[in-house]
């Protein structure tokens, strides 16, 4: 099957990646290199350096490409900047999403996997874990730009027969997490305990958030080729861990014999997040395969190759 990843080069995409060649589909890449890297492009993928928000760039790549499936991973995903640059936000998560589509249309592409944000659309849940049913309210832009996207494949679905699966993710995190662009606070716990640095924690480390392993994600991605048409799934543990949880944990597995930073908490960030995965275990065939101290181990021992890589 021809694939075409957009954000390909980046955390989760890149894995995704990996996963589908050595499935054995034929893949294409299309990412900006704004917040991915080259190193982590597969050699086998074909790859279009592109933004996703540039219609002409983006038409072409199509055009060559000729996907069969689209997995749309490419986004502007830091809170923070979204707070901060909302127009920004708006223009490569919704007009860089509805240019995709137009293309998806207009060649006729047999599927869209959108990957989607649980941690972010449901704003300060009314209840814990949450389901897909869940009220959406998000605090901060890049919630709101992440769920607007999911009305446009509906409606694109509606009125022009694309068929696509939403994936809301958690916390993801695991091995290529980018410590330096991405919020990802395991990466960038675990890249400046073993640095020797003690990480900040913002607000009093009670925040909590759902926290799911690449590889699980990557997972789901699988599934989605075959299942869950039309649907919407959260990907998560079902477990809360608070920001304080994940630096003891690391320091129980580094023994590094620091002690955090404390600072103020930032806009737009939710206190509580954790995610039901009910439907995706029936429809898509779905659970976490990794507890998260599993995960951390194998995330730990990536950023330790990093480093003595770099000695």
């Amino acid at each position: 099957m021809k694939i075409l990843i957009t954000g390909g080069a980046g955390f989760i995409g890149s894995n995704v990646a990996d996963r589908m060649i050595a499935e054995g589909h034929e893949m294409s890449i299309v990412d900006d290199l704004s917040t991915g890297f080259e190193e982590n492009l597969p050699e086998k993928a074909a790859f279009y350096r592109a933004d996703i928000s540039d219609g002409n760039a983006i038409k072409a790549v199509f055009e060559t490409a000729q996907p069969e499936v689209v997995i749309h991973h490419a986004a502007q995903m830091d809170v923070r900047r979204s707070t901060q640059e909302p127009v920004f936000d708006a223009t490569v998560n919704i007009i860089g999403s509805i240019l995709l589509l137009e293309e998806c249309v207009r060649m006729k592409v047999k599927k869209v996997i959108y990957a989607s944000t649980g941690g972010a659309v449901y704003g300060e849940t009314q209840y814990l874990p949450a389901d897909e049913n869940h009220p959406i309210n998000p605090i901060s832009q890049y919630g709101i730009s992440k769920h607007t996207v999911e009305h446009y494949l509906y409606l694109y679905g509606y009125n022009y027969g694309l068929k696509y699966t939403i994936l809301r993710y958690p916390n993801v995190y695991g091995p290529r997490q980018n410590p330096h662009g991405e919020a990802g606070v395991v990466a960038i716990f675990s890249e400046r305990m073993l640095d020797g640095k003690s990480p900040t924690i913002f607000g009093d480390g009670s925040q909590s958030r759902d926290y799911t392993f690449v590889g699980d994600i990557v997972e789901a991605n699988l599934l989605a080729l075959e299942r869950g048409e039309g649907g919407i799934y959260n990907l998560g543990t079902g477990v809360e861990t608070s920001v304080q949880q994940i630096f003891d944990t690391l320091e129980a597995i580094l023994k590094s014999g620091l002690k955090p930073i404390y600072a103020p908490a930032r806009l737009g960030e939710i206190q509580r997040i954790c995610l039901t995965n009910e439907k995706a275990g029936k429809e898509l065939g779905w659970q976490p395969a990794h507890t998260f101290s599993q995960g951390l181990e194998k995330t730990v021992a990536f950023y330790k190759e990093k480093l003595s890589r770099r000695l």
